[in-house]
């Protein structure tokens, strides 16, 4: 299942709106291709409630034709020749923060996609590589779900970026956590909150934590690494295998669920796999969560973070059926209060936690 997918009750999964009371959704292309900005605009225009107000080459020119039209969302590309979508991100994020959707090739620009992220880029289709054919128009569906799920987000919460903190000054661990054997954390629109939390886990945290961030195909890899160079925690994609042990971080490769399985010596390990099929998203917290309430029981620390849509709610009630806990980021830091809300209206949170005292939260639980 993908983005255009919606509710059972005909609600956009996206704005949260029905049809009939959906806001028309001003949008700027920005593409150094003219075939891409034609085709872009072809797509997007499949939507009534989207209008293309204009067009841009560069990034030079897009910061003329934002001021001068106001679009509700910017879509861009990476790669441009005179101010390129990064020059672009800094220059308008500085001066006035704007919803932007990234269209661009992942493989190649993964480490841009992750600037462009940290600079609060909000969403990302993947442009395919054979542009001069039909292919292209695949994404059109993706690509106007996800415009509007940008035009939602409050970008007075995306400026100014999140700060990674100095880790919090804790006792040494016991050598084993008294409540707790894992702690699983589902988020999708935050990968700033994630480069905040993870580095403040002190390098003697006496669990595993697993991690599915709804990330493009290509990105969780160098997003690992990144989190690694800054974590006292080691931190790397789940590869088929690997042992779920305490001082690992292991985020979800994007494009496969992440469960465990546990040996008959008792070692848990990582478990990739694309099933189940009907997803929303791939991986899904969801997933993660009821394979971690399986094998870890009443053990289990759930923690559900800034997100659209409700992924991470079914997961939370298997964690609370099996007698773990289950935490929510509060509303007043989450970038989009959607997967958490959705938690706490079907209460399932035990506690609502700001982003800046999380890890604090989660220590002192332990």
């Amino acid at each position: 299942m993908s983005y255009e997918s919606k509710l059972e009750n005909g609600t956009s999964i996206a704005s949260g709106l029905t049809d009939s009371t959906a806001k028309i959704i001003r949008v700027l292309i920005v593409d150094d291709s003219a075939y891409v900005r034609k085709v872009i605009k072809q797509m997007l225009l499949r939507s009534p409630y989207i209008e293309v107000v204009g067009t841009a080459r560069d990034g030079e020119e897009a910061l003329e034709m934002v001021e001068q039209l106001k679009p509700d969302v910017v879509t861009l590309d990476l790669i441009m020749p005179n101010l390129d979508g990064i020059g672009f991100l800094q220059k308008q994020m500085e001066k006035n923060p704007i919803p932007v959707v990234i269209v661009s090739i992942a493989g190649e620009t993964s480490e841009l996609g992750l600037k462009a992220f940290d600079l609060g880029a909000v969403e990302f289709v993947q442009k395919p590589t054979a542009l001069a054919t039909e292919r292209i128009y695949k994404i059109s569906n993706e690509l106007i779900e996800k415009v509007k799920i940008a035009s939602s987000v409050p970008m007075r919460r995306m400026k100014p970026p999140l700060e990674v903190k100095e880790p919090p000054q804790v006792e040494t661990f016991k050598p084993r956590s008294e409540r707790f054997d894992a702690l699983v954390l589902g988020i999708s629109k935050g990968p700033q909150a994630l480069k905040q939390i993870i580095p403040q886990f002190p390098k003697d945290l006496p669990i595993p934590v697993a991690v599915v961030i709804h990330m493009p195909v290509a990105y969780t890899e160098p997003f690992a690494n990144k989190l690694n160079e800054i974590s006292p925690l080691t931190v790397k994609e789940a590869k088929e295998g690997d042992p779920v042990e305490k001082g690992v971080v292991l985020i979800a490769p994007a494009g496969r669920h992440l469960t465990f399985r546990r040996r008959h010596d008792g070692l848990v390990f990582a478990h990739l796999d694309l099933r189940p099929f009907d997803t929303l998203h791939k991986p899904s917290v969801d997933v993660l969560f009821r394979s971690a309430a399986e094998v870890y029981k009443s053990r289990v620390l759930g923690v559900v973070m800034t997100g659209m849509g409700s992924d991470g709610k079914e997961g939370a009630a298997w964690i609370k059926s099996q007698g773990g806990t289950v935490f929510t980021e509060a509303e007043e830091t989450c970038i989009v209060y959607g997967m958490p809300r959705s938690v706490v209206e079907a209460g399932l949170s035990d506690k609502s936690i700001p982003l800046d005292r999380m890890v604090e939260e989660i220590i002192a639980s332990l």
